[in-house]
């Protein structure tokens, strides 16, 4: 098994090119699945997940043609409607294939997803959707069996609470399905805002993109042709990067990412003293040699994303003060927390709040990895712990950062990947 070594104390400088947002990509790869001809994806990130949902392609039949950044994928030959669990299991998002399945085949099997690390992330608001749209759902044998053999037809969708996967679901579902589907309380991400792109640039009349509420007039049951898609800058990977530059006091210049996409977590730094260059697809971080505390609340986009929370409570585990962080998307999200502690850290945790006090340094430790942004909080760490740090189970950090060791190695850490030795 992979493990990273890293050690502490460099000083970071140079450019990093941000990768393709696995989070666009996933959906995107299944919204191919509405389509019977060709469909051409750019900019994909070379990650675990990617592959992981282009092999579910080939298991149900479809032709995947995929070199690290680019995928050429024709699912005109689908044979199969079911994700097996071999695959669902290795991947939650491997539930974005039920609804481009149902609505293009008319049925289709997708195993239950399971447990998730960092909390409960329950699929039923997916399925009472889709059963509100004409579909007949049951649950057995851990899978479910979705049935709508009239076709799906158009319904006014209402989320009780923003799901970001059930959003995308039902947007794909209701590309061809007959009539207009209405979705009120839709989530509002970037990745959301980009597929319905791709899919109303395949003809589909779709209104509200980007705001909660999104109307979508279903083409009865034809499948779509799509143009080449370039997926969006990942800004979560941006996010990351800019920690690393605060935490290390190096000034640093992302490339290739949209400011825009990633304006909380910009606020955020800026408060804690950090300064900025922005041009439109560019920024450069000035770093604080004194960091201030922060305070955050996790929250669905535009608020803060549950997804960079680790790696400022690594950042804010430096500053000068108190910060406190809530998480209120996920209730074990704050797992990370004992390993920065290991790491010399100082973060007392009660309920969904963490207080982190400021220290004047970490020290190296081996620590484990528990889930991917847990993952990058650890390594942010170890890059300013004095000694060198070792950080187990970096599979989770293969499935959502491409190449993190070489991009950090070129803006000058000592970071290298090993080999357990047997």
């Amino acid at each position: 098994m992979d493990y990273l070594e890293i050690t502490g104390g460099k000083k970071l400088s140079g450019t990093v090119t941000i990768s393709g947002a696995k989070n666009a990509a996933l959906p995107i790869i299944a919204a191919t699945i509405l389509s019977d001809k060709e469909v051409t994806l750019t900019n994909l990130p070379n990650v675990v997940d990617i592959r992981t949902l282009l092999k579910l392609l080939t298991m149900l039949g479809g032709t995947v043609d995929h070199d690290n950044t680019t995928a050429h994928i024709n699912n005109g030959s689908i044979s199969s409607h079911k994700a097996v669990y071999e695959i669902v299991s290795q991947m939650r998002a491997s539930i974005l294939v039920l609804g481009p399945l149902l609505a293009r085949f008319g049925e289709c099997e997708v195993s239950l997803p399971g447990g998730c690390a960092i909390g409960q992330r329950p699929i039923d608001l997916h399925l009472k959707a889709l059963e509100s749209m004409g579909a007949h759902i049951e649950i057995k044998g851990g899978y479910v069996r979705a049935e709508a053999p009239d076709g799906l037809k158009g319904a006014k969708i209402i989320f009780d609470k923003i799901t970001v996967g059930g959003t995308e679901n039902i947007v794909m579902a209701a590309a061809l399905a007959k009539g207009t589907t209405t979705i009120i309380n839709a989530a509002k991400e970037p990745e959301i805002v980009q597929l319905c792109e791709m899919i109303m640039d395949a003809g589909v009349k779709i209104e509200g993109i980007g705001s909660s509420e999104l109307t979508i007039e279903g083409t009865s049951g034809k499948p779509l042709k799509f143009k080449t898609v370039e997926i969006i800058p990942d800004r979560i990977e941006a996010g990351t990067y800019l920690c690393a530059g605060a935490i290390t006091s190096s000034s640093i210049t992302l490339e290739k990412v949209d400011p825009g996409h990633i304006r909380a977590s910009i606020d955020k730094l800026e408060s804690m003293g950090c300064s900025f260059d922005i041009t439109d697809d560019s920024i450069t971080i000035h770093p604080s040699d004194d960091l201030k505390p922060v305070n955050l609340i996790t929250i669905e986009y535009p608020g803060f994303p549950t997804d960079m929370q680790a790696q400022f409570m690594a950042v804010a585990a430096l500053a000068k003060g108190e910060s406190l962080i809530e998480e209120r998307l996920f209730e074990n999200r704050f797992m990370h927390v004992s390993e920065l502690n290991r790491l010399g850290a100082d973060i007392w945790l009660k309920g969904s709040i963490a207080a982190v006090k400021g220290v004047e340094t970490f020290n190296a430790a081996d620590v484990m990895a528990t889930d991917l942004r847990a993952s990058s909080a650890l390594v942010l760490a170890a890059l300013v712990a004095d000694g060198t740090t070792h950080i187990r189970r970096i599979y989770h950090l293969d499935r959502g950062y491409d190449d993190l060791e070489g991009k950090l190695s070129a803006l000058g850490a000592d970071i290298v990947r090993k080999k357990e030795e047997r």
